[in-house]
């Protein structure tokens, strides 16, 4: 598969990290490692995604270095070397060659040359940024290159004596999204959106949460998106009232609800879409109730995704609408007190206790503040984020019965644009009124030999 993003690209945004890192200052940023699952082996590997967006340079292992105005380049990458045995077993390598005639560095050193020259780089540098404290390990060896390059003192050669947190400059460039991005974010939710349609026209009661969580992998895989941004959730019943269940192995049973949460991962990409719909195709009068109640509130809540709002506008409006309809319906008592008590005492919270979004982009949860220095961060054009109210009804809650066990959340992904948000994630119905014809309609027409077959795998 070609990248999606073009090293021309990359160079784009490696030239702005190099303006902002100036002249007295060096950036490094290291690739991902390969990680054990067990015994001899590994988990898939993913790479890091700060250096997948400096460098799209796919290996483990490497580290990339920004030396604005060095005499060797200002763009160093280290790399595994060309190996014809290890690559007869783990595949192909790119090699320094490759780095230099791919990937446009200014000059590619083995790995195990970097002892020796980064502190090279380092030397005569005020300023270093690195991704401080994230890894023990990477952060002992930065000590060592300091050290090193401090040892040249007497050779009236100076090292950094600032550390910054890459993050600082790096992550504002990744938050707001330029159009090759866009493109592989929609590709992203797109194919995950028509995953979602394919568990709402094949959801039969009898099935198990397993089999939906594998028709889901099995359609965005096809489409392209052989991994996923996170553990996919497929919650029946009360299992939607766990926030991060992932056991997905209960059976799904007439007169239930299924919480689906998940979103494939395109080219690095992530999609991050939660559709609730009933088992049997029909909602139920107490379901219909509660879903309408957080449908409203996401519509609410999309409403201020608009340039120059801001992340706590977008969350209390979501909260408005939860709040007076769960006093309506009954599940919040406290009729003395009025509405802006209630929120401000956050009575919802035993029903919804999470906020109503976050960042969306080569994480699942991507990099960006919420605040900076301690207001809200405007949203701006570029930006993408979920929006995704839900209300979680526990067993044992002290409510009507009809309402209890009842887990529902409704997450969309959206683009900030000058006016009203594009939805990436829009070919999914969530309207319940679209969601019944829509199951409907694929459970009348499917045929008799199919429902047959169906009902022998049951």
């Amino acid at each position: 598969m070609k990248p999606g993003i073009s090293q021309h690209e990359h160079r784009r945004r490696r030239r702005a990290l190099l303006e902002a890192i100036g002249p007295g200052a060096a950036l490094i940023i290291p690739a991902a490692s390969e990680v054990t699952r067990n015994r001899d082996v590994q988990y898939p590997f993913r790479q890091n995604s700060d250096f997948l967006w400096l460098t799209g340079f796919p290996e483990p292992y490497a580290i990339a270095v920004l030396v604005p105005k060095h005499k060797d380049g200002d763009y160093v990458l280290f790399v595994r070397p060309r190996d014809p045995e290890r690559e007869t077993w783990d595949g192909r390598r790119y090699g320094t060659e490759g780095a230099i005639e791919h990937f446009h560095a200014k000059a590619a050193h083995p790995l195990s040359e970097i002892d020796a020259k980064l502190p090279e780089l380092l030397a005569s540098r005020r300023r270093l940024y690195y991704p401080l404290a994230q890894n023990d390990a990477f952060d002992l060896r930065v000590m060592c290159w300091l050290r090193t390059a401090r040892a040249q003192a007497r050779k009236g050669i100076s090292a950094p004596v600032e550390l910054v947190d890459s993050g600082e400059l790096l992550h504002p460039q990744r938050l707001r999204k330029r159009p090759p991005e866009l493109a592989l974010m929609r590709k992203a939710a797109q194919l995950s959106a028509h995953a979602h349609r394919q568990l709402m026209i094949n959801c039969r009661p009898g099935l198990t949460e397993q089999q939906l969580e594998a028709l889901f992998l099995r359609h965005c895989a096809e489409q392209g998106a052989r991994e996923q941004a996170y553990p996919p959730i497929v919650a029946g019943g009360a299992n939607a009232c766990i926030l991060h269940y992932v056991e997905n192995s209960a059976r799904l049973r007439d007169g239930d609800l299924v919480l689906i949460d998940a979103g494939g991962e395109y080219q690095g990409y992530a999609a991050d879409i939660t559709r609730t719909f009933p088992v049997n195709g029909r909602f139920s009068p107490a379901q219909r109730e509660l879903y309408e109640l957080v449908l409203e509130a996401q519509q609410a809540a999309i409403a201020k995704a608009r340039p120059g709002e801001h992340w706590e506008s977008l969350h209390q409006a979501a909260v408005r609408v939860l709040t007076r309809g769960l006093l309506r319906l009954g599940l919040l008592t406290g009729a003395e007190q009025n509405l802006k008590s209630l929120i401000k005492d956050e009575a919802y919270k035993p029903f919804y206790m999470h906020r109503t979004g976050h960042w969306l982009g080569l994480d699942v949860h991507d990099v960006g503040d919420y605040k900076v220095k301690d207001r809200w961060r405007p949203f701006e054009p570029g930006m993408t984020l979920t929006v995704e109210p839900g209300l979680y009804v526990a067993p044992e809650a002290e409510v009507p019965p009809a309402y209890r066990g009842i887990g529902i959340r409704i997450e969309d992904d959206l683009l900030i644009t000058d006016d009203q948000p594009e939805i990436l994630s829009r070919d999914v119905p969530k309207h319940p009124d679209e969601i019944e014809t829509l199951m409907a309609e694929t459970h009348t027409n499917a045929a008799p030999s199919t429902r047959r077959e169906h009902n022998a795998r049951v």
